[in-house]
């Protein structure tokens, strides 16, 4: 493997919207063209609650990322978190998004107690979307029309992956 999967830190933040310059990230998530560095600073120096984000790393720079986000805040969704995640384009079909999605379903399913990971992706996507049936996710249901790229509306589906053991006693 030439890259390590670590917590992301608030000094990370130049690589990280670095990631963002490279068009296969911002077209498969929804992020846009043209990120501020100083937006990035400012979200890793301050996460919200609950978040975590990795990092893949080639050396000292940053390839790929993912995320576990809370799902709200209603005690009656503690169980459950989305995950965002993106890898640059030079990265993909290299391991990248298996290992970042290795990693967040360890962390949710040994180490937060969590039961449901959901998550939408781009129904073209399709490199993704089978990565994510790799590790269980399923097809939920479509978003018509759910987001705009490159002037066009494009569907998205949400799929999610229901914890296929309960922690041992």
């Amino acid at each position: 493997m030439d890259f390590t999967i670590r917590r992301a830190e608030p000094g990370d933040y130049a690589g990280f919207a670095r990631t963002f310059t490279d068009e296969s990230m911002y077209a498969g998530t929804l992020q846009t063209p043209y990120p501020s560095q100083e937006m990035w600073r400012k979200r890793l120096a301050d996460p919200p609650e609950g978040d975590y984000l990795l990092l893949a790393c080639a050396g000292e720079e940053i390839i790929g990322h993912a995320g576990l986000h809370p799902t709200g805040k209603s005690p009656r969704r503690a169980h459950a978190m989305a995950i965002g995640m993106g890898v640059v384009g030079a990265w993909q079909r290299k391991g990248v998004g298996s290992a970042l999605l290795a990693a967040l379903v360890d962390l949710a399913d040994n180490w937060l107690n969590v039961f449901r990971l959901e998550l939408t992706v781009f129904a073209d996507n399709e490199r993704a979307i089978a990565l994510y049936r790799k590790f269980g996710f399923e097809t939920e249901g479509t978003h018509r029309a759910y987001a705009l790229r490159a002037g066009e509306y494009v569907d998205a589906f949400a799929m999610a992956r229901v914890r296929p053991k309960s922690p041992r006693v």
